[in-house]
């Protein structure tokens, strides 16, 4: 069983920064792509930024210069920092994970969600 849990959301303020966190846990046995998502509300969910096992990071161009994505293998943890925050960044963000466990196929798993409010 593979578990993602994201964390750091809250309430911000135009122009503050928020870190998320998304903690991998279970029976892994290997990660490869993590990535962040977002939905607003009304709006489809979309994609907001990925990290390979490598280290190459791809990002929306709504965030780029923005948001960093980033990783801790050992850790299996992946992070997003958000900086310059505006408004249109109000959504929940989901995490995800491409993973292959010991015992089974390789798969997608997904967070459930953490609220990121930007508002003065």
């Amino acid at each position: 069983q593979v578990q993602l849990v994201e964390s750091g959301g809250g309430l911000v303020q135009p122009g503050g920064s928020l870190r998320l966190s998304c903690a991998a846990s279970g029976s892994i046995f290997n990660i490869y792509a993590m990535g962040w998502y977002r939905q607003a509300p009304g709006k489809q969910r979309e994609w907001v930024a990925t990290i390979t096992s490598g280290g190459t990071t791809n990002y929306a161009d709504s965030v780029k210069g923005r948001f960093t994505i980033s990783r801790d293998n050992a850790e299996n943890t992946g992070y997003l920092q958000m900086n310059s925050l505006k408004p249109e960044d109000t959504a929940v963000y989901y995490c995800n994970a491409d993973i292959i466990t010991p015992y089974g196929p390789r798969d997608d798993y997904w967070g459930q969600g953490t609220q990121v409010t930007v508002s003065s």
